[in-house]
């Protein structure tokens, strides 16, 4: 998503140096007379959105391996069958019929599963090359229509990861960008997460099984995380001997990796849910089960290969991290900064701050410095200049104002005032 700078002469003092006098030029004038230049922003800026063709590609890979496993599993046991029948002597001619015809029927099932994964493989494979044409689309002509696609695909990315699903699907089918938003991927995670939150960890363990190898190869502990919550539970619950049977059971192969966690959860088993004692109080506080519901995001974020801060939130800091400046922090900072608002302050807290104190704006046509007793000002062109230049300018001209490098006549009314940190 290109975030549209607001004319605030940004762009300009980025292309000024110290007291050197250069024709400044704010960045919707190249929006406007560069087409060329804004699909080379677009190129950078796509290196963003990786997941774009990433999430259907490995949701693609996964199911290829589900149906890999239930093929795998259904021809062996139909093979142990035939070989079971073949080995056995005394088999009446009756029993052979009917062995004979449960293999028929398990082999049409077999046959059916092959007929949906081959379907489902051909609909994932289908959204790869959706997206692949979706990016190859955008031309300087489309760009636009293609921009504005863009950023109700990444409204609708962030709408999923904040959990307003029905907003989100309701987003992409009224824009008709289904096959561009990943809300089937999502859903799946859903279903975990509402689990997770109603203290149930049965599909997300689930969830973990059918990722098993990938989530072994990044070394992850959501699983053993999950198991030590569900050992937790059952202490609370003040089943103990239950307790002792799950964590020989499921806890104790962990024990060569995540020693120190081991023993701190077993030793709830003395303390009890009611213990005061803060290092093994928090391991019953309620909150854990949001520590888990953050976990599983993450987990899931990297599975898929998708950034763990939402794609508006990157763009959006992208955008600040050019604005802000210590005046924005101050009391008498201008309205027209979007970083006069908490919610954007908030945002650009951990970024840094500008470099763009350290240059200086000199208008063109005057050759004087632009700074806050001499503020420059936007033409609808994109091209800046000070005040008091386009001041003289209009009165000389009964309000009318005319850009010396493109000609371009305009009224002052027209003029939006940039401001400078």
């Amino acid at each position: 998503m290109e975030i549209d700078p607001l004319p605030n002469g940004t762009g300009a003092t980025a292309a000024t140096t110290t007291e050197t006098t250069v024709p400044t030029t704010a960045p919707t004038a190249a929006s406007n007379t560069a087409p060329s230049s804004k699909l080379s922003q677009l190129t950078d800026s796509l290196k963003l959105e990786h997941q774009f063709l990433r999430v259907p590609f490995e949701h693609f890979k996964k199911t290829i391996r589900a149906n890999h496993r239930s093929v795998e599993k259904e021809v062996s046991a139909v093979i142990s069958s035939v070989a079971d029948v073949a080995d056995s002597n005394e088999l009446s001619k009756d029993d052979a019929v009917l062995s004979l015809t449960s293999l028929v029927s398990r082999l049409q099932g077999l046959k059916r599963k092959l007929e949906e994964g081959n379907r489902t493989e051909n609909l994932h494979a289908q959204r790869c090359r959706t997206r692949l044409d979706h990016l190859e689309s955008v031309d300087a002509e489309n760009l636009s229509e293609w921009n504005n696609i863009r950023v109700k695909r990444i409204l609708v990315d962030y709408m999923l990861r904040m959990s307003y699903y029905d907003t989100a699907v309701k987003l992409a089918q009224s824009s008709n960008i289904g096959e561009l938003v990943d809300i089937e991927v999502f859903q799946e995670a859903k279903k975990v997460i509402d689990a997770l939150r109603n203290q149930d960890v049965g599909p997300a363990l689930a969830w973990c099984a059918d990722n098993k190898s990938r989530l072994k190869k990044s070394k992850s502990k959501f699983e053993f995380q999950l198991r030590l919550q569900e050992f937790i539970e059952l202490v609370r619950a003040e089943n103990y001997m239950r307790a002792i049977l799950y964590a020989r059971r499921y806890l104790a192969p962990w024990g060569a990796t995540h020693l120190k966690e081991l023993q701190q959860v077993m030793t709830t088993l003395a303390f009890r849910s009611n213990t005061e004692c803060a290092k093994y109080k928090v391991l019953f506080d309620p909150k854990q089960w949001d520590f888990l519901v953050g976990q599983f995001k993450q987990e899931f974020y990297r599975l898929y290969g998708m950034t763990v801060e939402p794609l508006l939130n990157i763009y959006l800091q992208a955008g600040l991290s050019a604005l802000k400046t210590p005046y924005c922090y101050e009391d008498d900072c201008t309205k027209e900064d979007p970083l006069s608002q908490e919610n954007f302050r908030k945002l650009a807290m951990p970024l840094p701050y500008s470099k763009q104190h350290h240059s200086k704006l000199v208008c063109y046509i005057t050759k004087e410095l632009m700074d806050t007793e001499n503020p420059p000002q936007v033409l609808p062109n994109g091209y800046v200049y000070s005040t008091k230049a386009l001041k003289e300018m209009a009165e000389k001209n009964n309000g009318k104002i005319t850009c010396p490098r493109t000609g371009l006549v305009c009224n002052y009314s027209e003029l939006v005032k940039a401001y400078i940190s």
